[in-house]
């Protein structure tokens, strides 16, 4: 049976900081356009700020959903599984936020993470519902090691090709929403 947590703490945080893999989720409002789950899990990429704060780092990729309905409405739910252990599924649903690496906050930010090769932005969200639930149908995966290929082709990319990157697969969502500035793609 789920239950709701007033915070990311104690045994809830030691399991988050344990996961190797993370969900995100997030959809554009109203009753059109896709629905997005991304995987994420280069190691260290994610970090519990506080109780009720939460960020991970962004890497340039293919597509920009996660940015494109942030910066809409803030929607944004992020998962962990146990594959490993006891079961549990924790989610923390909350509004996130886009810091890129053109904002002045980014600096600070991006140090939290131990790679941040081809990082383009770090999600921070306030988290206002932390809930977990028994996870008895997740099965048991074993972790074998961190891929190093989006980070390792981003700084082969270097950074004049990230930047034209960006501004042909990341200006916008499948459904036409606004993700990275065009100026400062």
């Amino acid at each position: 049976m789920g239950k709701v947590h007033e915070s990311i703490s104690g045994r809830l945080r030691e399991f988050i900081e344990a996961q190797h893999m993370f969900f995100v989720a997030t959809a554009p409002s109203g009753p059109g356009g896709h629905v997005n789950v991304s995987p994420k899990g280069i190691g260290g990429s994610f970090a519990v700020l506080d109780e009720h704060t939460v960020a991970y780092l962004d890497y340039t990729a293919s597509g920009a959903e996660t940015i494109a309905h942030l910066r809409e409405n803030g929607r944004i739910t992020v998962m962990f599984c146990a594959f490993t252990g006891p079961p549990n599924v924790v989610r923390l649903h909350g509004t996130g936020r886009v810091v890129t690496l053109y904002d002045d906050e980014f600096g600070g930010l991006v140090e939290l993470f131990a790679e941040h090769r081809g990082a383009r932005a770090v999600i921070v969200v306030a988290v206002h519902r932390v809930s977990d639930s028994c996870g008895y149908g997740v099965p048991f995966m074993d972790y074998a090691g961190e891929r190093d290929l989006l980070p390792a082709h981003m700084d082969r990319k270097g950074a004049d090709g990230r930047v034209e990157y960006r501004r042909r697969k990341n200006l916008t969502s499948l459904d036409g929403l606004p993700a990275f500035d065009y100026d400062r793609a």
